[in-house]
């Protein structure tokens, strides 16, 4: 059995730690260094800082990644992708185009004898009724069709002034909050009372790295971090899901 790799927040669009050109290559480096032992990557959600497919045209750029991505499919691997806050305007251009399911809830997946919960995890847990709110005029199906309804040109330089506006407000997400306050370790918790069987709840959103064992004693709260500042991902090897950190020797995880 090969390895499993998951990913999620690489937000590219806006510039981090690096540009987001130079940490596109840096992903499809990272894609190269995966593709001899792994079985199936899983992208979490935000793989872009603001995605919408117009009926006939698409946002311009990520060549790289795309290419890379579908160079690995065409080779095999099999690719999960996930819609994120800042790109669930995805619809079945990536789905056809990568030959990979697109999810927009979470799911839950057996692989090696373990079980996953995975979902990007934005719109969980507790709080953040005003977001619930906004999602759920996102996903209006009359809502996409309006804002399609705007020139490219117009509607993307909207969004992305928006979503810079999102990213202002979040300033401390690399602050682990304890396991009182973090939403999504709480939403975990919860929902592991009721699913026993699940191994590892695997999100993204929160954009911090956690390892964290939750209270029932044998299931792991699983963060997978961004790659704006952290470059982490996760790997699971048919035994233990861990995480890691690809070019940034100073990276470490909220163990717990």
């Amino acid at each position: 059995m090969g390895k499993t790799y998951f990913a999620s927040d690489f937000h590219l669009g806006v510039d981090g730690r690096l540009s987001s050109a130079e940490r596109e290559r840096q992903l499809v480096r990272w894609l190269d260094t995966i593709r001899h032992d792994a079985d199936a990557i899983y992208l979490v959600g935000d793989i872009f800082d603001f995605w919408f497919e117009y009926k006939t045209a698409v946002p311009r750029g990520y060549v790289r990644l795309l290419g890379k991505l579908a160079e690995l499919r065409d080779a095999g691997i099999v690719l999960h992708l996930f819609t994120g806050n800042h790109d669930m305007w995805m619809f079945d251009y990536l789905q056809k185009e990568l030959d990979a399911p697109i999810y927009r809830e979470p799911v839950i997946h057996k692989i090696g004898g373990k079980t996953f919960f995975i979902g990007h995890g934005d719109g969980l847990g507790p709080g953040d009724h005003g977001y619930k709110l906004l999602k759920k005029v996102f996903a209006n199906r009359f809502c996409q069709w309006l804002f399609a309804r705007l020139h490219p040109n117009f509607g993307i330089g909207l969004a992305n002034f928006f979503s810079g506006k999102s990213r202002e407000a979040n300033h401390s997400e690399d602050v682990f909050l304890g396991p009182d306050k973090e939403w999504l370790l709480q939403y975990s918790t919860r929902k592991s009372a009721q699913l026993p069987d699940v191994d590892y709840f695997v999100f993204g959103h929160r954009h911090l790295p956690i390892n964290y064992l939750l209270p029932n004693g044998h299931t792991r709260y699983i963060n997978l971090g961004e790659w704006v500042h952290f470059n982490s991902y996760a790997v699971f090897d048919g035994q233990e899901l861990k995480l890691a950190f690809f070019e940034h020797p100073e990276g470490r995880a909220v163990e717990g």
